[in-house]
């Protein structure tokens, strides 16, 4: 059988050419480390690749909300362990005052304290954070939780201006968290040490008064339901962070597997990519030099 020359001329041009762009292929590969160049290489692989990550954007963005969140809700908890460690304080100082030997002028000196506890709980509960919002108004970040109206009557001068509506935060797939907290129900105590103060601070006041007596026994019981309120508040709290801890611990080890599997999918074996490399650059070569030796040779040549 004859070829003619421009016959194998072309099949020569091919081969060198395809083993030349296998070579370009594998070169590539073995330089950045990724099996797949473009999707056409392997396109189911390509799909599963581009699925793996967009799953791994996700669950980067709920892990960096978990964060955000666990901060937020780890400064409320301070927050609000400071407020109830406060109420202790001013609890113990009532039950003190209402013992009947106390003097008016040991009242009297209660005052001071007992403001300086009433102002407290109130800078406290209209914290801020450092975007300027109102870490206790609910969703009504731009109002102060804890408003004040000094020409209201004594004992309704203190009065819960946010709302008790959640701000909600994406943590996971179908999974929200509440980011928030609220001080509704403080206002109530606040009135109380406000009626408590003005009753001390009376001249010549007498614990034994069944009237003082009943203004101190009846902020007793306010400073104990707004103590199991806070406390309450702060038990969630700690229970909320514990649940995020979980959940971002899963969401690590799915992104394990995540990042196990891109690896398998998209990482070059490098060994068996070394060994073809060689093998098409020794088939190019071969290919070169039988070329060469090929055209030269001619029918009228001598024997």
């Amino acid at each position: 059988m004859r070829i003619a020359t421009s016959q194998y001329q072309a099949m020569m041009n091919a081969s060198l050419q395809k083993n030349q762009a296998r070579i370009t292929e594998l070169t590539q590969q073995m330089a950045n480390g990724n099996r797949i160049q473009v999707p056409s290489d392997d396109p189911v692989g390509s799909v599963r690749i581009s699925r793996l990550k967009r799953e791994e954007a996700s669950i980067a963005q709920y892990r960096d909300n978990i964060v955000a969140v666990q901060q937020r809700l780890s400064k409320n908890e301070v927050y609000l362990g400071n407020m109830t460690g406060d109420m202790n304080s001013g609890r113990d100082l009532l039950v003190w005052a209402s013992d009947g030997s106390n003097a008016p002028a040991d009242l009297n000196a209660m005052v001071t304290s007992l403001s300086a506890l009433r102002d407290s709980l109130t800078y406290t509960a209209n914290s801020i954070d450092q975007e300027g919002r109102y870490l206790f108004s609910g969703t009504a970040t731009n109002v102060a939780p804890i408003a004040f109206d000094a020409s209201a009557p004594l004992g309704s001068r203190y009065s819960f201006a946010g709302n008790v509506n959640d701000q909600t935060v994406v943590v996971g797939n179908g999974i929200t968290q509440v980011a928030n907290q609220n001080v509704s129900g403080l206002e109530k105590l606040l009135n109380q040490l406000d009626q408590t103060i003005s009753t001390l601070s009376a001249p010549g006041v007498n614990p034994s008064d069944p009237a003082v007596r009943t203004v101190l026994s009846n902020n007793l019981d306010g400073f104990d339901a707004a103590m199991n309120l806070f406390s309450g508040k702060v038990a969630v709290l700690g229970g909320q962070q514990n649940i995020l801890k979980t959940i971002d611990a899963n969401h690590a080890n799915v992104s394990l597997s995540n990042q196990t599997a891109l690896l398998d999918l998209s990482q070059l074996d490098v060994g068996t990519a070394a060994i073809d490399l060689n093998g098409y650059s020794t088939a190019l070569q071969a290919s070169y030099k039988a070329y060469s030796k090929i055209g030269n040779l001619s029918l009228f040549a001598a024997l």
